[in-house]
């Protein structure tokens, strides 16, 4: 019998009232490894019901107590990593020590909201005027939503729910039903580590579930990862509902290759940020910018790395890159390589004529050079295991090309010239940026985002953006007059 994945409600498993079901898909085999619930309005109703209630009281709990669940959960996570990345490759695909990789990187987010109490520390501005003294608070939204895309079913959600928590607010997660059993692992491991029922949600679902959320009036912010398209619906909807929102986007990642570059490190980094996960992060580096005589040597590199990888299940100790999530997908990133074929692109490496396993959704590494800014490769964001190179004369060009794009949310530099990484990093007109870092994906304590049509709102995601965003901030100015001195003043505040 076919498993039946459910919701999480008020801290244990809610089968829901709707007898809509999805399949969950093993992407290595083709084979359906479960059935997921989709919620309904009366689900997502009850969901943010019990969350609302659950907000109430969780926001009374002392900063103490709310850190020790963080550390609590941080252990529990830490032992248990390797159960979760499990999971995370028989939904997604991705290799285990990806799938590993993902949930430490989530870790670090933990780490960072356990540090609550600092956190939210605020100002003090004594004797502001005569006899007045002003301080800040951050105090808890409510109900925080977050839904989730499939590529990083355990990070991305840590990255929202850690912060939100630790600010005092209940948390519904809205996972994608591509891989949904990250998330009930998850609430299992927050219930363990204390924390109160309600205060991590999990509503599975659709459209239907999402636009539900968007609109309920009991849900004070939502954070949002996934594509451009649907990035604009929930900033819009969301925010015609009165809410805080911050909904990360698309990416077309480019490394600008400068000629005294390191040829060969270069390659080895472009490689492996270009084909993780079989190119499903949006943090991949999908378009190598190649500046004048390092175009040549550079896709030579590159040619020369890409059969040695090992295409296949991710389960398998010797696999480098597993399969991509939906047969649907797969056929959609081929589709591309055969256009960018048909308007001049040469197709150096060509993974639809891999060695590829005979069941699953695989597409082997593909290398495309000659790319022009007007093909759709390199306009659109594929989202498969697909490197364009863009041949251009010059530093400016490079720049150009990069800053003329409408996606801004990470890109790379690889040079040995400080000055020339300097300038880069200071004018071009993208979110994050790496210096010989493939995939500049900010550490905890710094926040991740985009620019341009990668971000939509105006705060990044965790770290200190993301306890901003979390809270909101009040301002308490304070008196205790002296009776001898009291008196009438119909006149406009002074502070002198």
């Amino acid at each position: 019998m076919t498993p039946r994945i459910e919701h999480w409600i008020d801290g244990a498993p809610y089968a829901g009232t709707s007898e809509r079901t999805a399949p969950v898909h093993n992407p290595a085999t083709g084979a359906v490894i479960g059935e997921v619930a989709m919620a309904d309005t009366a689900d997502t109703d009850h969901a943010v019901a019990r969350a609302l209630a659950a907000a109430r009281e969780w926001r009374e709990a002392p900063l103490s107590r709310r850190s020790a669940v963080l550390f609590a959960f941080r252990e529990l996570l830490n032992a248990r990593t390797d159960e979760l990345a499990a999971i995370i490759t028989a939904e997604h695909g991705k290799v285990l020590s990806d799938a590993v990789g993902e949930v430490r990187r989530g870790l670090e987010n933990v780490e960072f909201a356990a540090g609550v109490p600092q956190l939210l520390k605020g100002d003090r501005s004594e004797q502001a005027a005569s006899g007045v003294d002003v301080h800040t608070v951050r105090q808890p939204l409510g109900v925080i939503v977050g839904i989730t895309p499939f590529n990083f079913p355990a990070m991305v959600p840590l990255w929202m729910c850690a912060g939100a928590i630790a600010c005092g607010n209940a948390f519904v997660l809205k996972p994608s039903e591509k891989d949904p059993s990250a998330s009930l692992f998850l609430a299992r491991l927050w219930k363990e580590a204390g924390l109160p029922d309600g205060v991590f949600t999990v509503l599975q679902g659709d459209r239907e579930a999402v636009d539900g959320l968007l609109r309920h009036p009991d849900v004070a912010a939502v954070s949002f990862v996934g594509s451009t398209p649907v990035a604009r619906h929930v900033h819009a909807t969301a925010g015609a509902h009165g809410k805080r929102v911050q909904a990360l986007g698309g990416a077309k990642n480019h490394a600008l290759v400068l000629p005294d570059a390191d040829i060969p490190s270069t390659a080895d980094a472009i490689v492996s940020a270009a084909y993780g996960s079989a190119g499903e992060r949006c943090m991949a580096l999908s378009v190598a910018v190649a500046v004048c005589e390092a175009a040549d040597p550079l896709v030579a590199a590159l040619a020369e790395r890409l059969p040695g990888l090992r295409v296949g299940d991710g389960t398998a100790p010797d696999t480098d890159m597993g399969p991509l999530i939906t047969r649907e997908h797969r056929d959609r990133v081929a589709d591309y390589v055969a256009r960018g074929a048909d308007r001049g692109a040469e197709v150096v490496v060509d993974g639809r004529k891999a060695d590829l396993p005979a069941e699953g959704w695989f597409l082997g590494p593909t290398l495309l050079d000659r790319v022009t800014p007007d093909m759709e490769v390199w306009t659109d964001e594929i989202f498969g295991p697909v490197l364009s190179v863009v041949r251009v004369a010059g530093f400016e060009e490079g720049m150009e090309l990069i800053n003329s794009h409408t996606y801004a949310n990470g890109t790379a530099v690889f040079t040995r010239d400080g000055g020339a990484a300097r300038r880069f990093q200071r004018e071009v007109e993208v979110g994050m940026v790496g210096v010989n870092v493939p995939i500049p994906v900010p550490v905890a304590h710094h926040s991740f985002g985009g620019w341009k049509d990668s971000l939509f709102g105006d705060t990044h995601m965790y770290g200190p953006e993301g306890i901003a965003f979390c809270t909101r901030a009040k301002v308490v100015t304070t008196r205790w007059p002296d009776p001898a001195t009291s008196a009438i003043d119909l006149g406009f505040p002074q502070t002198r």
